[in-house]
């Protein structure tokens, strides 16, 4: 029969009942009920199987595929994405927080954007500097800017 694919599922149709309830995430439960549908003939073709759970057959074909290979354990590993790189390396994180917190030499988020391109090369935007230093190391630089109500003061004691 066309569109049957060869699997032998060597857990026992209760083994996969079992493991499906215990299963806490969504794609665990819909790799494992795939493996069930398999085991008990609900559905004999990838198509039909497609068609039950929702999926392409690429998809299925792709799961029972790594099933093959590496077993169950194998086919519910949930591998992570590394994600983006962040502009400023936690090395130069550490640096910087050092340098923040042992002098005075920044006024502003643009000095500590001058000091990351001169020291280190990296050109790291306004934001992302902004956010490093006032978010992920918990520092706030020092204003020169007199607050309204100093500045108010300024204004009276010169008159």
């Amino acid at each position: 029969m066309s569109g049957v694919f060869k699997i032998n599922i060597t857990q026992t149709a209760q083994q996969l009942k079992t493991l499906l309830g215990k299963q806490t995430t969504a794609r665990g439960k819909e790799r494992i009920l795939a493996l069930y549908l398999l085991k008990i003939n609900k559905t004999q073709t990838l198509k039909d199987l497609a068609v039950v759970l929702g999926r392409d057959t690429a998809t299925l074909y792709r799961w029972l595929h790594q099933y093959k290979s590496d077993g169950l354990e194998g086919m519910l590993v949930i591998r992570k994405g590394q994600g983006r790189k962040p502009a400023i390396p936690q090395a130069v994180m550490e640096q910087l927080r050092q340098q923040l917190e042992n002098s005075d030499q920044f006024k502003s988020y643009g000095a500590v954007k001058n000091w990351l391109k001169e020291e280190y090369g990296i050109d790291a935007s306004y934001k992302v500097v902004h956010e490093a230093v006032r978010y992920k190391l918990n520092i706030k630089l020092r204003s020169s800017k007199p607050r309204n109500g100093q500045r108010t003061r300024q204004l009276k004691a010169k008159e």
